[in-house]
């Protein structure tokens, strides 16, 4: 699977078409908080998380990991679900996104990149 940094926007249908790549219903993604950018389409979150890091300079407080059903209506299709969300230091002990601001800062970003 091919990683792919999006900083300017993805439609809904190359989404699919990752998933259907992949998983089948769902895409991988990891989203910098700071500086609005995500990349998608890797086989786990912690690759998506490492490309970011070396690619773009992004900080691990600031990467989450999402997954994206693109087939689901827009109010279920973002699930905040990864091994890389676990951050004591960051005050989030889960796999979940437990900081509404982020969940809200996270929404906003993939609205705006994927083009529905």
């Amino acid at each position: 699977m091919i990683i792919k940094i999006i900083k300017n926007s993805i439609s809904q249908d190359e989404l699919l078409k990752l998933a259907k790549e992949g998983f089948g219903d769902m895409v991988k993604i990891v989203v910098d908080i700071e500086q609005e950018i995500m990349a998608v389409g890797g086989e786990l979150h912690a690759d998506e998380e490492v490309i970011l890091a070396e690619q773009c300079g992004s900080e691990r407080k600031n990467t989450w990991g999402i997954n994206i059903y693109p087939e689901k209506s827009k109010k279920d299709w973002l699930e905040f679900d990864s091994m890389v969300n676990i951050k004591p230091q960051y005050n989030n002990c889960s796999r979940g996104v437990e900081n509404v601001d982020i969940q809200e800062k996270i929404k906003t970003i993939v609205n705006k990149l994927i083009s529905r």
